[in-house]
């Protein structure tokens, strides 16, 4: 994967000795989120609570093939880019099964937070305060020549004192075919980017070309629903909001918002992507703003998850891949399977 001038250097057959981990220390409990090609626990790695993402392998060679080459760019980016607002990696391993092991965050993703909080709307100053935690973890994925391209509510989570938000999940941060990547991820069309797509790609699985900026346009659809706790292109489809983005160029409404957070959704959108700035840009203007706040009030959202697992301390890299799901009283579902952790082998077999 390119961004300017970096590349992301990747093994395609190894994992690094310092990240493997010893599946015969893995404990699996109960499944907490689930996507295409993967699931994901609430586990046990050497005594720490942790998130276990057991990715699917597939069915036919070529499948095979092209899911393990994914696992391993993933693993590779994840294990080289530090930052406290990336959310913490562990390990992994390829056998028996190709596994990810990252820290567990208990907050919740921003997705849920926010429809917690309708119809009121966050404080400016937490709403902003959230969006340079997005802008300093794109910034530190930026240098390090990585596009992130699916970012979006659902992949970011909150800590468990929902004060701080980490991004997850770099499943697609790679260059592929877009209808590969819409396929996967249809729910992706209202925050991508239009230079992503055409009518021309979605038809024929053309590579497009486009940089590091397709993830400045999306972090301002993000931070478009921070402010107004709204659905970005409210009444329409994904696939309408797309088709206006690309083919009519239209936007969410930068209206009665102070003039500074107006100019920086309207520079972030651009049609042209050149135009719009880049993060070590956008975290200054943020930054700027948030000297002109007063202090915000804490704001907690209706449902605050509860949980005995302990937080693990966030100064390190990695990412996990899906988020946490809770039932409305704040609770990880649970089968009777998953009442206690089981051994690694044990629940793979069973559950997946």
């Amino acid at each position: 994967m390119e961004s300017g001038n970096r590349f992301v250097s990747v093994d395609e057959h190894h994992i690094d000795p310092k990240w493997l981990i010893d599946p015969k220390q893995l404990f699996v409990g109960p499944r907490i989120g689930e996507g295409a090609h993967a699931k994901v626990y609430e586990g046990k790695y050497k005594n720490q609570n942790v998130a276990i993402k057991i990715v699917h392998r597939g069915e036919t060679p070529e499948e095979k093939a092209k899911r393990e080459g994914r696992f391993m760019r993933e693993v590779a980016m994840l294990s080289r880019v530090p930052h406290k607002n990336l959310v913490k990696f562990l390990g992994a391993c390829k056998e028996p099964v190709m596994v990810v092991v990252t820290e567990l965050l208990l907050g919740g993703s921003l997705r849920k937070y926010l429809l917690n909080m309708r119809p009121r709307s966050l404080e400016p100053g937490v709403a902003v305060g959230f969006a340079l935690d997005i802008a300093r973890a794109m910034e530190c994925l930026h240098s390090h020549g990585i596009i992130h391209r699916d970012l979006k509510p659902e992949n970011l989570l909150l800590t468990a004192d929902q004060r701080t938000v980490k991004l997850v999940d770099l499943g697609l941060a790679r260059e592929e075919t877009l209808t590969e990547m819409m396929t996967a991820e249809t729910g992706t069309y209202r925050w991508m980017a239009p230079e992503l797509y055409s009518t021309v790609t979605l038809r024929h699985g053309e590579k497009k070309h486009y940089n590091h900026k397709v993830d400045v346009y999306s972090f301002a659809i993000v931070l478009w629903e921070l402010l107004h706790n709204r659905l970005p292109f409210e009444g329409m489809s994904n696939l309408q909001a797309a088709y206006a983005a690309a083919f009519k160029n239209m936007r969410p409404s930068a209206e009665n918002l102070p003039e500074e957070l107006a100019l920086l959704l309207t520079s972030c959108w651009k049609e042209d992507p050149n135009s719009r700035p880049n993060f070590s840009q956008i975290v200054q203007m943020l930054l700027h703003y948030l000297s002109t706040l007063s202090p915000p009030k804490p704001v907690v959202p209706s449902h605050v998850f509860r949980s005995e697992n302990v937080v693990l301390p966030p100064e390190s890299p990695g990412t996990s891949s899906l988020m946490v799901v809770r039932d409305d009283m704040g609770n990880t579902p649970k089968s009777n399977m998953e009442n206690k952790p089981m051994g690694f082998f044990f629940c793979f077999n069973q559950c997946c």
